[in-house]
């Protein structure tokens, strides 16, 4: 899910019969904002028993004076509105007693966002946005279990002193979000309409944005395509499975590239064609590749090699070299929204990975010499 970031200003808009949805135990999304990810509620209106027929964009309207029949409208092409627990487009026509929610990807903020000076590698910044790039181990968002040391808190020390950025505010900010064990690029907008122009970019997937992972094994095909829908898996809520009948989830393709052999391993980078909550580990693990170290997918696990007490030992020391899993978003590439001119970064693998390929790499020589 791409748009609820910044589909809605809510910023000042009264809630009706506010009632928000149990955030508890949740995981933080993986590869940005994807529509798999937890929902919460942050908005609910309930139509009175003399309600006559009315679209809900002009439904919503009416009651959030501040926001715009197009931001609802983009907010219903996203799943972001529902009648009775529902989605619904802006089509909809309201009756009696329907209650209307507008939900998010991230909890409702209860507290204020207090600025934390954390570090933060800015790559790119100026008057409307920023470019920075995410280590691992930091969380992006405050929420259950993480409500200090954010992403979004070091944001609020670094913007302290501009007037317009306020860190509670959904309507500026973080236009996706990568896993919290992920590292790599983001964008922050530091404007409204800013965010709703990069927001519709990740909506209509015109971004350019691929991934570098360390996967098991060596894929049959140098090049290859994953498609099968991703849903929640309904024996473990923590993670992703793939549904190859489609019959559960949403459609999902991954595209990959070998860069390197190494050995037991491969490096290679994957371009998101959908955008679903774990897509490269979960499309990873269904062809029997899961990314190295993912405990979550198991790829913690020593799955291809020797039985050698030394090559156990060995693969026990790159777990500590890369004490997570592999993944990091290289590259990003959008329009920028205030100059229409094409921007693209590309972030070096960080220490971690590097290492991690320079052990294999050296594994690999060993072996054949």
């Amino acid at each position: 899910m791409e748009i609820p970031n910044g589909c809605l200003d809510t910023h000042n808009c009264p809630a009706q019969s506010m009632a928000p949805l149990p955030a508890d135990d949740f995981p933080e999304p993986d590869e940005d904002l994807f529509e798999d990810a937890p929902l919460y509620e942050h908005f609910r209106f309930t139509a009175d028993r003399k309600q006559s027929l009315l679209r809900i964009d002009k439904f919503l309207i009416d009651r959030m004076p501040h926001v715009s029949r197009n931001r609802v409208q983009m907010a219903a092409d996203a799943s972001c509105i529902l009648v009775n627990g529902k989605a619904v487009k802006s089509n909809y026509r309201i009756k009696p007693l329907d209650v209307v929610s507008i939900v998010m990807e991230r909890p409702r903020y209860e507290t204020e966002i207090l600025p934390e000076d954390i570090p933060l590698s800015v790559v790119y910044e100026d008057d409307c946005l920023l470019v920075v790039n995410k280590p691992a181990g930091l969380v992006v968002h405050p929420g259950h279990g993480n409500y200090t040391g954010t992403l979004v808190n070091a944001l609020a020390f670094h913007l302290k002193d501009d007037p317009g950025y306020d860190p509670s505010n959904p309507a500026v900010g973080l236009v996706h979000r990568i896993d919290k064990d992920t590292s790599g690029l983001l964008v922050i907008a530091k404007k409204a309409e800013i965010k709703t122009h990069l927001g519709a970019q990740f909506f209509n997937r015109t971004t350019q944005r691929k991934y570098h992972a360390v996967i098991w094994g060596i894929p049959k095909e140098n090049d290859g395509r994953i498609e099968g829908h991703i849903g929640r898996d309904p024996h473990d809520r923590l993670q992703m499975t793939v549904f190859p009948d489609g019959s559960q989830g949403k459609s999902a393709v991954t595209h990959y590239h070998v860069l390197e052999w190494l050995g037991y391993v491969s490096l290679v980078e994957c371009r998101l064609e959908t955008g679903r909550t774990h897509q490269i580990r979960a499309h990873m693990k269904h062809i029997g590749h899961p990314v190295f170290n993912d405990a979550r997918y198991g790829g913690d696990r020593i799955l291809k090699g020797r039985t050698s007490s030394a090559y156990q030992q060995f693969v026990r020391h790159c777990f500590d070299t890369c004490p997570r899993q592999a993944l990091h978003a290289r590259t990003l590439g959008f329009v920028h929204p205030a100059t229409g001119e094409t921007l693209f970064f590309d972030s070096e693998l960080p220490a971690d990975m590097q290492q991690l390929i320079a052990k294999w790499t050296h594994y690999v020589n060993n072996i054949n010499a």
